[in-house]
């Protein structure tokens, strides 16, 4: 009996998938194991970019080796449909003022277009009774953006 392999997606489909999405999984890479860890994120077409807070354990093991996988997937409830995007390279740390201001008012636009309960401003390192513009004119959390992707590996079931 033959093996199927899953097919692979085109780049439109998984820059589609990408844009589509909103939350994705980061590998770390761990003293001894992988550290995953699920963010928030938004694309501007070139760059995945993602807020983190300023604590944490992806925070130490960011300092001590940025490279990473990221991780996004789109499933329908049974299965029947899958598709999901794994992207090799390394974060940095976004430190441009007009950059980091723009990415910000990305992720409230994000934030209110996906209709996201205000608990995830929690998660940005904010109270949920916050304003959502909070993110922007208060920097309690970094800005990631993912570059020196060398791999991308895009599979779909149909």
């Amino acid at each position: 009996m033959d093996i199927v392999k899953i097919p692979k997606m085109e780049v439109e489909e998984y820059n589609r998938l990408i844009q589509d999405g909103y939350v994705c999984r980061i590998a770390f890479q761990g003293e001894k194991y992988p550290y995953l860890a699920p963010f928030l994120y938004v694309f501007d077409g070139k760059f995945l970019y993602f807020l983190s807070t300023k604590y944490g354990r992806k925070n130490d093991l960011y300092r001590l080796n940025p490279h990473v996988s990221v991780e996004i997937e789109r499933y329908s409830g049974d299965l029947s449909c899958y598709n999901f995007v794994t992207l090799q390279g390394y974060l940095i740390q976004e430190n441009d003022a007009i950059t980091k201001k723009r990415i910000r008012k990305e992720f409230i636009n994000m934030i209110r277009d996906k209709n996201l309960s205000q608990n995830i401003l929690a998660a940005l390192g904010h109270e949920p009774s916050e304003p959502l513009e909070s993110i922007a004119t208060e920097e309690r959390s970094n800005i990631w953006k993912l570059t020196g992707v060398t791999d991308i590996v895009a599979l779909k079931n149909k």
